[in-house]
């Protein structure tokens, strides 16, 4: 058995937990900062972006349908359209683009 793949594992367990441990023990009252409030509070959708913007760009055939989905998934979400009605416009603008340009 390969033990260094055991220390790595475990070391790997410690590092994650202490990476979310850490801060509930660290930070035992309300965070008052309004920057790091607002840092905080934007942190999920920032990251929801980042994992999705590329898959847009490379789950598609042709990337020109991917630019025309996030456009129309952007304004879809600017006119207050929910999660469900912005993926639905997107996935349908990804077909259509797909249809007429190949």
């Amino acid at each position: 058995m390969n033990y260094n793949l055991i220390i790595y594992l475990l070391i790997m367990i410690l590092v994650t937990n202490l990476l979310r441990v850490l801060p509930m023990i660290l930070i035992r009252k309300q965070i008052k900062n309004r920057f790091i409030q607002s840092f905080l509070y934007y942190v999920p959708y920032v990251t929801l972006a980042v994992m999705t913007v590329p898959a847009i760009f490379e789950a598609t055939t042709i990337p020109i349908a991917g630019v025309i989905a996030l456009a129309a998934g952007i304004l879809a979400a600017w006119f207050g359209l929910n999660l469900f009605c912005v993926a639905t416009v997107c996935c349908l603008c990804v077909f259509i683009a797909e249809f007429v340009l190949l």
